[in-house]
């Protein structure tokens, strides 16, 4: 909600009762402030213009200010950060004016772990939140597109797993990754394929880095990442539909609408199609679609795939609640092409094809009981199913033959996750009172089954409940402490607390926090069984949770320059891993692998970034210093900690009078270093080379804003591949390999067309 200042003028004839203006914050708080320091000016007839200014309690006395008592008098009101407006009196008479806050100056609002929704500035949690426009402005399609200029994380990329990433130089099964507070299931190999989560009809993103298990339990250790779908309907109806192409053989379409029903109620809806051609570094400009399959060119350094995804939504508003139905659907299949192979009588290849589905169901229930309470409800059914199909193709009749399975490989697997989930709180939301607290419970049940799970199918139950409060100190000093408490039905749960504290004072904000996180084992760690004639892996029961304790600082403030506000920022973290859950060997001369918790892990690092707004211009800046512990140093006399560098910047200039938008978004992933065993056995040093990302759009709204049309160029310094040395090259061999990270210099266009009625 966006804040808003009212001003009650009251304005009576001269010698006659005092006559006074107040000014009232009534936007997103709950009660009526004063707002100190508005300004005022009055003429009357031909006198000198009267400049006034709110006293401490928002009001001011404007009796006997005249020589003479003339009509109309012309008022002009300010503040600074907020619309002008001016207005002309004709008589004695009391007004209210509303001044509007100019749109860059407006605090984003925050939902994620909070009582009710709040201002970033007033969260005790440092919160980062991406909106709307700048998914837009990047023309992102999926997460991965949007989090690759974001620091401290750090993606990667795996032709068949699809994308991952880290943060805080803590991998990705330790990042909780929610849409509208429900997980997403479906990890694979501890990650979530990013390029799976798409964000059309996303609001924002919301995210929090340091653990957030009070809330939200297991993966929530290195941070948490909330996806917010579009939920207000202020249109009658809408409806429209995107295009989206590059270069490389993408191409997008989507439609998308909602339509309001009778007074409280509305559905949205949106579906699409994602296709990618594939592509390797020897691609053309512009696909070939009639290149033949039995070329070696078949075979793809990126994948194709193909995605169909829809999403129904249905509110309800009932008094000052909110209540959500939402279904969500996506399917994908990877193509992995097989090089072709020459046999006596034909050319063959041995294709693999990976199809993905999601189905997730989710009610949603926000609201306020009274005006010092809030409730919020959350249940959901998520399905995902991975299948594998591997087939034998005949490259001149293009006949597909299904491989069978020998029991000695993996042609054919299907694996299937289920989540049934329930999280419930109730909050106290008491601006004048110097305490508010919440208590809820957090239900999770799980299942997976496969051929790969022992027994077939597994279940576990995780049955949390958590209660924090917030303690307001001076006005200006907030201190919130949680705890969890879970019973788990596989593990013994550990008990989670958290203490945050925020001083405000004076536009400057400090944040300090001690959380301590967990992740679960996942029932695959658990339970996981393989084997094949080179090794066996095999899951582990006897498994207790990862643990960590995570310390984190920050210091922000907010300066107002005439119309430029300036928000510089730095922030710290350090992060100590018990019982790292990983593969390890059973025995010197074993092939079998058993997950074990084998030992701890640390990270620490500082973060600074700056930004500066002023009305059509937005410039943000940043860098990041990030250590990983190097476990082997233990033993061995290498250094404790690894350290790695990044910077990103964006810049992002609005030509009003054409209505033209121009951004560009910058990352440096500085070299990543590391120790870890060759093929020798020996301690040896792993890097990952630096590397530059930079993109640029152009954007421009035509026929009332019905159409825009964006155009732009992403991986402008064409990284492709980058060089690495990893642990299990031979010592002698001296050998590397590069690691893809993008496709290339690639072009786009998008096309969005868009009918609606408020």
């Amino acid at each position: 909600m966006n804040k808003v200042l009212l001003l009650a003028l009251l304005i009576t004839s001269i010698g006659s009762q005092s006559q006074t203006l107040s000014v009232l914050n009534i936007g997103s708080d709950q009660y009526d402030l004063p707002m100190i320091g508005a300004s005022v000016s009055i003429v009357s007839g031909a006198d000198k213009p009267v400049y006034l200014s709110t006293n401490n309690l928002g009001e001011i006395d404007i009796k006997n200010r005249f020589k003479n008592q003339q009509y109309p008098l012309f008022i002009t009101i300010s503040y600074i950060g907020f619309i002008t407006q001016n207005d002309t009196l004709t008589a004695p008479q009391s007004k209210t004016y509303t001044l509007e806050e100019k749109a860059y100056l407006r605090d984003e609002v925050v939902v994620t772990a909070q009582y009710a929704p709040t201002s970033i500035e007033k969260s005790v949690y440092k919160v980062k939140v991406i909106n709307k426009q700048k998914i837009e402005q990047m023309a992102a399609v999926n997460l991965r597109d949007v989090l690759s200029n974001e620091l401290n994380i750090r993606l990667s990329q795996d032709n068949i797993l699809g994308s991952g990433m880290s943060m805080q130089g803590i991998s990705g099964q330790n990042v909780k990754i929610m849409v509208d507070g429900v997980p997403v299931i479906g990890r694979l190999d501890g990650q979530i394929d990013l390029s799976q989560i798409n964000l059309n009809e996303v609001e924002r993103i919301e995210i929090v880095e340091g653990p957030l298990s009070v809330n939200y339990g297991s993966n929530a250790l290195a941070g948490t990442i909330n996806i917010i779908t579009k939920k207000e309907n202020k249109e009658i109806f809408r409806i429209g539909v995107s295009t989206y192409n590059e270069n490389i053989g993408t191409h997008n379409n989507t439609i998308y609408g909602n339509v309001r029903l009778l007074k409280n109620h509305s559905i949205g809806f949106s579906a699409g199609r994602n296709f990618f051609d594939g592509w390797s570094p020897d691609d053309t400009f512009w696909p070939d679609y009639s290149a033949k399959l039995a070329d070696s060119g078949r075979v793809k350094q990126w994948n194709p795939k193909e995605q169909y995804f829809g999403r129904f939504q249905y509110h309800y508003n009932l008094n000052k609640s909110r209540i959500t139905y939402k279904l969500d659907f996506y399917e994908e299949t990877i193509e992995n092409r097989g090089a072709p192979q020459r046999t006596p009588t034909s050319f063959i290849g041995f294709d693999d094809y990976y199809h993905t589905k999601r189905i997730d169901n989710a009610i949603l229930a926000r609201g306020r009981i009274n005006k010092n309470w809030n409730y919020n409800f959350t249940g959901a059914y998520n399905y995902f199913q991975r299948v594998k199909e591997s087939y034998r193709k005949d490259l001149v009749s293009l006949d597909n033959n299904l491989i069978p399975e020998t029991g000695l490989n993996d042609s054919q697997d299907t694996s299937n996750f289920q989540l049934f989930m329930s999280r419930a709180s109730i909050s106290s939301n008491r601006d004048s009172s110097w305490i508010n607290y919440e208590l809820g419970y957090d239900i999770n049940v799980e299942r997976a089954s496969g051929k790969r799970i022992a027994n077939g199918t597994q279940e576990m139950g995780d049955y949390a409940v958590f209660a924090s409060a917030e303690f307001l100190f001076l006005s200006q000093i907030k201190v919130k402490t949680g705890a969890r408490y879970a019973y788990n039905s596989l593990y013994q749960a550990p008990i989670t607390p958290s203490l945050n504290a925020q001083y405000f004072k004076n536009n400057y904000s400090f944040r300090v926090s001690y959380a301590r996180g967990f992740r679960a084992p996942s029932l695959k760690e658990l339970y996981f069984t393989f084997n094949d004639i080179n090794h066996s892996l095999f899951g582990n029961p006897d498994l207790t949770a990862e643990r960590s304790n995570n310390f984190s600082g920050s210091v922000s403030k907010k300066i107002l320059v005439k119309e430029v506000l300036i928000k510089p920022e730095i922030s710290g973290y350090y992060n100590f891993i018990f019982d790292r859950i990983a593969f390890a060997q059973t025995s010197a001369t074993s092939d079998s692998l058993l997950y074990f918790n084998v030992g701890e892990n640390q990270t620490k690092g500082v973060n600074s970034a700056i930004s500066v707004l002023y009305d059509n211009f937005k410039i943000n800046v940043g860098g990041s210093y990030v250590g990983r512990y190097n476990q082997l140093s233990t033993e061995n006399d290498i250094a404790e900690f690894s350290y790695s560098a990044e910077f990103n910047g964006s810049a992002t200039y609005v030509f009003k009078k054409p209505k033209l938008n121009v951004s560009a978004f910058f990352k440096h992933q500085g070299k990543l270093p590391g120790f870890g065993f060759n093929s020798d056995g020996e301690v040896a040093e792993q890097t990952i080379e630096a590397y530059q990302l930079l993109d640029a759009t152009i954007s421009k709204v035509f026929w009332r804003k019905r159409l825009t049309l964006m155009v732009g160029c992403k991986n402008l310094m064409n990284v492709q591949n980058v060089q690495a040395s990893l642990a299990g090259n031979s010592a002698h061999s001296g050998g590397g390999r590069s690691i893809a990270i993008g496709t290339g210099r690639t072009f786009f266009v998008k096309l969005n067309l868009e009918f609606a009625k408020k």
